[in-house]
């Protein structure tokens, strides 16, 4: 099974240091910066959504320049590789797949000369489905479980309530046994779930 990382609403406090640290560690290894998960809210419980890691993975299916394959028990996408498609935002059942783009770290924005007509602004955002920045190429981007760094997600080593956690193959093997044990435990032998009506005649 592929690893995979989720996160405890009754332990989150929706603070975004996960998305924070998201954005800083990709940024750092010259990956897009926008964050690989994002916090959801409701009036109650918050917590963060990111990519499944599915096993099928329909974004990979999608892919016509296979820049989304499995490696390493996780669906990783190169960067490099994306055209821009979209393709697999649209797959995605989970809408963990955004895109985003970034200028040249030596070209501030809006960098106008007197030999040439003003930059034009860019236009107001509407969706990242939709959006168009002049020179800019949209790049997809979606939580490779950070692979690059030997310390793994930077959203699990940062979260101030430990709301986040990597599931593997082990760990979700032990939490499968747990269920069975609590199961038993809860129905012992010779006692069902479910006790058949009384339809004798009183």
């Amino acid at each position: 099974m592929n690893q995979y990382v989720i996160a405890d609403p009754k332990l989150c406090i929706g603070c975004n240091t996960c998305m924070a640290s998201c954005s800083q560690e990709h940024q750092l290894h010259g990956l897009q910066s926008e964050p690989r998960l994002q916090v959801m809210r409701n009036r109650l419980d918050s917590a963060p959504v990111m990519c499944h890691q599915c096993e099928d993975a329909p974004c990979a299916q999608v892919c016509p320049v296979n820049a989304i394959t499995r490696e390493n028990d996780a669906i990783h996408l190169n960067e490099s590789l994306c055209v821009s498609c979209k393709l697999c935002g649209i797959a995605c059942p989970f809408g963990a797949i955004t895109f985003s783009a970034s200028t040249p770290v030596d070209i501030p924005r809006d960098c106008n000369t007197s030999k040439a007509l003003p930059a034009p602004r860019a236009p107001r955002a509407v969706s990242p489905f939709l959006d168009c920045v002049p020179g800019l190429r949209a790049v997809a981007v979606k939580c490779d479980l950070c692979s690059f760094s030997p310390e793994g997600p930077a959203c699990i080593k940062t979260c101030p309530t430990q709301a986040i956690t990597l599931v593997t193959a082990s760990l979700s093997e032990y939490s499968s046994q747990q269920k069975r044990l609590n199961a038993m435990n809860v129905f012992p032998a010779g006692l069902t779930s479910l006790n058949a009506p009384d339809t004798e005649a009183k």
